[in-house]
């Protein structure tokens, strides 16, 4: 019971690190697999090109659409300001008393409203002429002109130049100095504009316009994305039609191809066909084989019994090797060639439950049973004598060096991926008798039964659906084998 409770602690310990580093790693494996489908997904990169190209296009719009009404804003302010000074020069005069006379009137209420940034100002150049006239908006205030050297008059006398108002605003101011009658007598027109405005006028176009730009633009991806996802759905019905022939559910690819599919889904067709006609005379070969040594093996034994002695022993023992290798042989040609095929898919835990029975049974003074926690409904990939071999082989070999117990359990490993771990409380292996277990016929010691072959068949069964074998320290003081196999796709959802 003593001995229970810590094992028990111990597996209670290991499944907490174990889940502690599954959640560490869960994260980076969840990033990688994001990325891998995003660098080899069409749909992705088809979808993900034509909306940079949109963006760029709608961004390339938005830049000239907003530098012309920036542009036209701009050019309509300047014309404004030079036909109000051109309203201003023909509604002044000078009077008989040589003073600056009129009342212009630029019909528009911003010159009247007080400090509205819109102003308009005469005042005298020539030292004969007085007065001053300003716009109601204007007042007694001043707004001081720049000095010629700094902003000189164009070819037109007229000179443009930009002064802080009453306000803070921002003034264009645009001016020029005007003969008024026969005696020469000048006086300098101003008409002043509040630039602000007209700043916060492109300001809110461009606003509205990146709005209507930004929905433009989501709308053409989600068209865009839409239109490709439909065009590439023919490729989803071949990949699940192909999942449907792996998973044995189909014996060719069934479906209406459009005519750019339709040549490929033939081809696939044509190679599947062709991969059944293979598998199956290889298992005709195969066969074949095995029928056409079983008889004379059978000759050699029996003969070796006739002739008895020493000499007749050699002979019984080498023709049982010569048996055990040319079926070890077999067998792995056949699983090569079952492994080409697409059809065989294993439940796990009934394989698991009757092999551990079995082992009992044949072991009465070995304590064969599961780790602590549910057994998981995997399904192998793959043929059930072929898994079975597998696991038989590990529970044998670790019944014959354990102490006492043995445990097996299942756990995932990967997305498409699960081991089968077989511990023991035995002797165990160092590093050099791990690297040298695995090799064909190896033996560790010639008192205990057996021909060798058990963990070569093991590793040679899993190498060839692609898994691997990993020896190992158990947590019992012996040894653990943890051999990894494919899971089934379509029972894992990958297909």
């Amino acid at each position: 019971m003593a001995e229970s409770a810590v094992d028990a602690a111990s597996a209670s310990q290991e499944t907490s690190r174990a889940r502690i580093e599954a959640h560490r790693g869960a994260r980076p494996r969840a990033l990688s697999r994001i990325g891998r489908f995003v660098s080899r997904s069409l749909a992705v990169r088809v979808v993900g090109m034509s909306s940079l190209w949109t963006v760029a296009a709608l961004l390339a719009v938005g830049i000239l659409i907003s530098a012309l009404y920036r542009q036209a804003a701009e050019d309509g302010f300047a014309a404004l300001l030079e036909a109000q000074l051109f309203n201003l020069i023909n509604s002044v005069s000078v009077n008989e008393n040589g003073s600056l006379s009129g009342s212009p009137n630029l019909g528009d209420l911003k010159y009247v409203q007080p400090s509205s940034g819109w102003y308009w100002e005469i005042v005298p150049v020539s030292p004969d002429l007085t007065g001053r006239l300003t716009s109601s908006s204007l007042g007694f205030s001043a707004i001081a002109s720049e000095p010629l050297d700094r902003v000189p008059f164009a070819f037109d006398y007229q000179r443009t130049y930009d002064k802080p108002g009453l306000n803070g605003e921002e003034l264009r101011i645009l001016e020029t100095e005007v003969v008024l009658d026969e005696s020469n007598r000048a006086a300098r027109f101003r008409v002043m504009g509040n630039k602000s405005e007209l700043k916060g006028d492109i300001a809110r176009f461009d606003t509205r316009l990146a709005l209507y730009l930004v929905l433009v633009g989501l709308g053409s991806v989600i068209i865009n994305a839409g239109v490709i996802l439909w065009a590439l759905r023919p490729l989803r019905t071949v990949r699940k039609a192909l999942a449907r022939v792996r998973a044995g559910k189909a014996e060719t690819l069934e479906g209406r191809f459009p005519a750019e599919i339709a040549p490929l889904a033939a081809e696939m067709n044509a190679l599947v066909a062709n991969n059944r006609r293979i598998v199956e005379r290889a298992r005709t070969q195969v066969g074949n084989l095995a029928h056409s040594l079983k008889t004379p093996i059978a000759v050699l034994v029996n003969e070796a019994d006739r002739i008895g002695g020493a000499s007749g022993q050699i002979v019984k023992e080498q023709g049982g090797r010569m048996r055990e290798q040319v079926q070890h042989y077999l067998d792995r040609a056949r699983v090569a060639a079952q492994t080409q095929s697409i059809v065989y898919r294993t439940p796990v835990r009934p394989v698991l439950e009757r092999l551990v029975r079995v082992v009992a049974k044949l072991n009465p003074g070995i304590e064969v049973g599961f780790a602590p926690g549910p057994v998981p409904d995997f399904v192998f990939a793959g043929e059930r004598q072929d898994y079975e071999e597998i696991v038989g082989n590990l529970l044998e070999n670790a019944s014959k060096w354990a102490k006492g117990r043995v445990v097996i359990a299942c756990r995932p490993a990967g997305p498409d991926r699960f081991e089968t771990v077989v511990e023991d409380d035995g002797p165990g292996l160092n590093e050099e008798e791990r690297q040298a277990a695995l090799k064909r016929g190896r033996r560790f010691d010639e008192t205990v039964p057996g021909s060798g072959l058990g963990l070569s068949i093991v590793s040679d069964t899993a190498g060839e659906y692609q898994g691997e074998v990993r020896l190992q320290t158990s947590r019992l003081g012996g040894l653990a084998v943890v051999v990894a196999l494919p899971l089934s796709r379509v029972e894992t959802g990958l297909t």
